[in-house]
């Protein structure tokens, strides 16, 4: 016997570009703090994919245990929490002395 299966469509995002002068502080400030980092595409409707259309965007991702996220099961460990909080913080920072 053979399995079928049928896929109906039911919403679709297009992949958001953020910011590139955003997303460069963010990789330096990853970089400038010792942590490895990747470019990735989400399909998650996340807030700031809306809030890029009016203001630039940028947005920080930080690994989940067991690669688990948006669900219940969802946990990220102390380190790495610290980890996305430093490289936001150092961002931030970057981009004030930027404008000033």
């Amino acid at each position: 016997p053979c399995l079928g299966c049928e896929i109906e469509e039911v919403g679709h995002f297009d992949p958001v570009t953020f910011d590139p002068s955003l997303v460069k502080i963010v990789r330096q400030s990853t970089e400038n703090l010792g942590f490895s980092h990747m470019d990735i595409v989400s399909g998650a409707g996340h807030d700031a994919c809306w809030i890029n259309r009016v203001a630039p965007t940028v947005m920080i991702m930080c690994p989940c245990v067991d690669g688990l996220s948006h669900n219940e099961a969802e946990k990220i460990s102390p380190e790495w929490a610290a980890a996305g909080t430093d490289v936001l913080l150092h961002a931030v920072l970057e981009v004030a002395e930027v404008v000033s």
